[in-house]
């Protein structure tokens, strides 16, 4: 008897061990540093990171000129608020102001709502743009469709509202597919533009992957690129501009 308790207390040790070491990335996420990955011909935009009367922390990109738009961008799950510095950072020059929320556990399932503090800090009188990538663009769309009249656009990057989840807006939303994304599905990104409002597009990036959105390295089950990160990006730089360009 007295072996089988050393036994069981040993495997319970080992089970403990090896859920404490598969929690552990999880829980004991790393820091935002601010500019890390974020290297971009738009050094002059000024990044900080927020956590009073937003809800949470929150790493803010203020545009370099007058402020026309603000752009709350959802993080991809287990992604970091600093892998989208580099859009935000691209976009101030449009006079686009971008707000990257940090999810609980960095799973913006846990935080859908994140957009609420957001959305009254930024006030009245600035349009607002949702966006997100991969489980942040379907936590992003969540959102919008039930604060539809809280927010004037949504761009979906590499992901699609859930099945049970339509948009309905006097709006069109933007949803981009990259050529080469083998993590999200393209089958169900292409009938998501079904659920989104009337008017709304999908622009396939060529050659992109699904990691190219943003700056977190390679990821697992993913494809392989057939164009540099660079051209990547300026090819959603482009598309996300175009669509915020037309936002009243």
């Amino acid at each position: 008897m007295r072996r089988w308790k050393v036994a069981l207390i040993a495997v319970l040790a080992l089970a403990l061990g090896f859920g404490l070491g598969t929690l552990r990335p999880i829980v004991d996420r790393p820091p935002l540093v601010v500019g890390q990955d974020a290297v971009t011909d738009a050094a002059s935009a000024s990044v900080v990171v927020r956590t009073e009367n937003v809800g949470g922390t929150v790493l803010h990109i203020l545009p370099t000129g007058e402020r026309r738009v603000a752009l709350i961008l959802y993080p991809g799950g287990l992604v970091r608020p600093q892998a989208y510095e580099w859009l935000g950072r691209a976009l101030a020059a449009r006079g686009v102001e971008t707000w990257i929320p940090e999810m609980p556990a960095d799973l913006a399932v846990l935080g859908k709502g994140r957009a609420d503090a957001l959305v009254e800090r930024i006030g009245p009188g600035t349009p607002v743009v949702l966006a997100g990538h991969s489980l942040g663009g379907a936590m992003a769309a969540d959102y919008a469709s039930r604060h539809a009249d809280r927010v004037h656009g949504l761009i979906l990057m590499a992901s699609y509202p859930a099945q049970d989840v339509t948009v309905r807006a006097h709006w069109p939303a933007l949803s981009l597919l990259a050529e080469r994304d083998e993590v999200a599905d393209a089958a169900a990104v292409r009938a998501g533009v079904g659920r989104l409002p009337a008017g709304s597009r999908l622009v396939v990036i060529p050659g992109a992957v699904h990691a190219f959105f943003g700056r977190y390295g390679p990821q697992a089950g993913d494809g392989v690129p057939t164009v540099s990160r660079a051209d990547a990006e300026a090819a959603i730089l482009a598309a996300a501009s175009g669509y915020l360009d037309a936002v009243r």
